[in-house]
């Protein structure tokens, strides 16, 4: 199986998500694309969180339809902060992979790999890195071994669909329909 991995704490999950794992997937590079929700994200502090279990929940509705696209629980079954190195490791337990994985992370996450993730050279040996663009239009230059998807920048983020749900504002189209309801029936976001 060749495995693309996506990241993130999915708060909640957008089209953004999906246009990115179906990007993936159309460079046929990979079969199979991973969301993995973070328990607790290293890089960033977690707002109007609904909890591990309803992000789980929203990840897993908003990929139904895709049967080329898996749910990976493990960071929230391990608990803890949510390493990549660690999820890789997990990963390699659990799937029979194809050549290594594609870890797939954004140009703004990129720049600063070597710095900020822990045990980065690690993270090398274990995945191929794919960079997505997020918010540079161009290739961003990047002093270790990766390669970027051509993807479409859709300016959605999980904090904007937060701040319009809060806001009262038009936020449905920006999720799929099977996430629109569960924020809708739980009344997430609406205070933030």
């Amino acid at each position: 199986m060749r495995i693309a991995i996506i990241g993130g704490s999915f708060n909640p999950p957008h089209i953004g998500h999906l246009i990115l794992a179906e990007e993936i997937l159309a460079t046929r590079d990979y079969d199979t694309v991973l969301l993995i929700p973070a328990n607790l994200p290293p890089h960033k502090i977690p707002q109007c969180d609904p909890g591990a279990e309803m992000r789980l929940a929203m990840v897993r509705a908003s990929a139904e339809a895709w049967p080329q696209i898996i749910v990976e629980p493990c960071e929230l079954e391990r608990r803890g902060i949510s390493y990549t190195v660690d999820t890789l490791g997990e990963i390699y337990r659990k799937y029979v992979c194809d050549g290594k994985p594609g870890l797939v992370i954004g140009d703004d996450l990129a720049i600063d790999f070597l710095t900020v993730w822990k045990n980065p050279e690690k993270i090398l040996d274990l995945a191929d890195l794919v960079v997505a663009h997020r918010l540079y239009a161009e290739k961003v230059e990047l002093p270790y071994p990766h390669r970027y998807v051509d993807n479409i920048i859709v300016p959605v983020s999980s904090s904007l669909v937060r701040e319009r749900i809060a806001q009262q504002g038009a936020w449905r189209s920006l999720v799929a329909p099977p996430v629109r309801e569960i924020i809708e029936t739980y009344g997430l976001y609406r205070h933030i």
